[in-house]
């Protein structure tokens, strides 16, 4: 991209934060048609994981989120993949345990896992922009 202008560098950039903006807004459309469609408002339970989900890797990443990718790390980022993978692993497990007792149904649980899908991409692509050196979130 060093060819390009600067002014339309950074209509690119908004053009990418833009469309993040609009992932995260169609997993949260997707979140509230699950409950609201089907007039059960227990999928909202997933809301609480989402909220805890990046609280680990703000806390405990810090400004090296690079040693979250490796193998290799210290306690602290052992202790951030743990959390975050157990956040990770609950969003998916709310909406299956309501499934299996009952209390929502198929369409719901659809909704409700595609809306995690588009909060995963969002959420991989925002580490990816942060990883350049335009986007540099810490």
């Amino acid at each position: 991209m060093a060819h390009l202008s600067r002014s339309m560098i950074a209509c690119l950039h908004s053009g990418r934060l833009a469309l993040l903006a609009i992932l995260v807004s169609g997993g949260i459309v997707l979140q509230i048609l699950a409950c609201a469609l089907y007039d059960n408002w227990w999928p909202m339970l997933t809301v609480v994981m989402y909220v805890i989900l990046p609280m680990p890797l703000l806390f405990f990443a810090g400004s090296n989120s690079s040693s979250l990718m490796s193998g290799d790390g210290d306690g602290w980022a052992n202790f951030t993949k743990f959390l975050t993978g157990a956040s990770v692993v609950g969003s998916i497990a709310i909406p299956s345990i309501l499934k299996h007792a009952g209390v929502i149904g198929w369409g719901a649980l659809a909704m409700e896992l595609s809306s995690f899908a588009v909060f995963g991409i969002a959420i991989l692509w925002v580490l990816q922009m942060s990883s350049e050196d335009e986007y540099s979130v810490f």
